[in-house]
């Protein structure tokens, strides 16, 4: 079971504050540092000092670490023109020696389009298919190719497709609770399926529809990594759960219910739940950005057990 580190900056975190838990998530052997892509606070966070881009953030973060995976949970499709969003992927991709994958959502959260003035589209998940259907296509024509497009709400004529990722083929994640066009997507266009605060009777079904949406499109079901985003609240004993909790403003017990929360055995014991319905990565949502040692308990307590 591969653990990364998931964080949420729109509820409050500069980039030096995003830089100090990256390279805790490198020095002390995660496997990836993702990020939410949200311009707006949700919730009673004051959100200081204001939001950052997911993508300039990880052009930095790129440069500044070594090993870890970098990427987004999830990229809003309503925030970018998937040529652009192509072109900085890439750029990322090549400034990381290749460490960097793309979750790529419809976009939601409708107060923050509001707030800074993005259009928000009544036809999300139609132009989302649209941007997938670009975004890998840009990547994958040859170089010294052409790729034009001619979609409902994308035109694109003789691009040059330039430029290309370091890799190979840039992983795309797609995720969510959808029963038919999520699965369907997910088996057309990505490398892994997440599904994002889901029990582990939520999970094992959407895993299911996946697979044989994979199955239908000529995939084997096998072919798509399968990850689960829980939020984390783990403390050596009682007391230091419950002092957990209460910084990020959560009830331990709605917390052990929903997420991954108590002593680092009864979080070890519940990701081997979600593994034994073949889930093979976790993000771990991290709300208290300040606490260092959290990472440091996980990591120490945690993930050593789970080989």
């Amino acid at each position: 079971m591969d653990l990364r580190i998931f964080t949420e900056p729109q509820q409050g975190a500069s980039y030096d504050t995003l830089l100090k838990v990256a390279r805790a998530t490198e020095d002390l052997g995660f496997d990836a540092f993702f990020r939410s892509d949200h311009y707006l606070r949700m919730g009673n966070a004051d959100g200081l000092p204001g939001p950052t881009d997911a993508w300039i953030t990880l052009a930095g973060l790129a440069r500044e670490t070594r090993r870890i995976r970098l990427g987004t949970l999830m990229t809003a499709g309503t925030f970018r023109l998937p040529g652009v969003l192509a072109i900085q992927v890439a750029q990322v991709d090549q400034m990381s020696g290749g460490r960097v994958e793309l979750g790529l959502g419809a976009g939601w959260f409708e107060e923050e389009h509001k707030a800074y003035g993005i259009p928000f589209p009544k036809e999300k998940f139609a132009r989302l298919e649209e941007q997938l259907a670009i975004i890998t296509g840009l990547w994958a024509t040859g170089t010294g190719e052409e790729f034009s497009y001619d979609g409902t709400y994308y035109q694109l004529e003789n691009s040059p497709a330039l430029p290309k990722p370091a890799q190979g083929k840039v992983p795309v994640l797609v995720g969510g609770h959808g029963a038919t066009r999520t699965p369907r997507l997910a088996a057309q266009y990505a490398d892994e399926f997440n599904i994002p605060f889901a029990s582990l009777e939520d999970s094992e079904r959407q895993f299911g529809r996946v697979r044989a949406a994979a199955e239908a499109a000529g995939r084997k079901g096998d072919e798509l990594v399968y990850s689960n985003a829980l939020v984390a609240c783990v403390g050596k004993d009682d007391a230091e759960v419950a002092r957990r909790a209460a910084a990020i403003g959560r009830n331990v017990d709605e917390l052990k219910a929903n997420g991954l929360a108590g002593s680092p055995a009864e979080v070890v014991d519940k990701i081997g739940r979600y593994a034994a319905i073949g889930g093979s990565r976790i993000y771990l949502q991290m709300l208290d950005l300040e606490d260092l040692d959290h990472l440091e308990l996980i990591s120490a307590q945690v993930q050593s057990q789970l080989g």
